[in-house]
């Protein structure tokens, strides 16, 4: 059991509404009130972009409902294939073609940008420890901050891969291969 579980079971014992059923009516929505953000807060800790999220809010650096959505310069060239590709099978749906070959060729984009959003999320945990072992040291307030950029980059990074492929699953319903 890991430090974070450790934590969660002991408050949310301490916590529970079960321990206040012989209190007045103010305690018992009190402890209900608790428990609820400490599941909450558990949620949010144990999944890694949801922390990274909400580290990024914490620190000023990412609003809700505020996301970049510009395309990552290294993968300009497979977007605008992808794009190309997705127009096409449009196309296709819309004349009434055969669309074997262009979902294969979008299921293998859909592929090859799912293997990517993993090595993002991949280099986004490394980050995250970068930030938990900057702050365990003490780290300079440049240093902290350059983390947090990567980390923002990195989340933006995600969320346009993850738009790209849902987008590309949505466009396959349908498509029969």
């Amino acid at each position: 059991m890991d430090g974070l579980e450790q934590k969660f079971l002991q408050f949310s014992w301490k916590l529970h509404p079960d321990n206040f059923v012989n209190t007045d009516e103010r305690e018992r929505e009190i402890s209900l009130q608790r428990s609820s953000r400490l599941n909450d807060a558990y949620r949010v800790l144990r999944d890694p972009v949801a922390r990274v999220e909400y580290l990024l809010e914490l620190e000023g650096m990412r609003k809700e409902g505020e996301h970049k959505q510009q395309a990552p310069p290294e993968l300009l060239e497979e977007v605008f294939e992808l794009n190309e590709s997705l127009d096409e099978l449009r196309e296709a749906k819309s004349a009434g073609a055969n669309l074997d070959t262009l979902a294969a060729k979008l299921r293998a984009a859909e592929k090859n940008f799912g293997e990517k959003l993993h090595e993002v999320d991949a280099e986004m945990k490394t980050a995250a420890q970068q930030w938990d072992a900057a702050l365990d040291a003490n780290a300079s307030e440049s240093d902290r901050e350059a983390i947090l950029q990567r980390l923002n980059e990195l989340l933006n990074r995600r969320s346009y891969i993850r738009n790209l492929v849902a987008g590309v699953e949505k466009e396959l319903q349908g498509a029969t291969c």
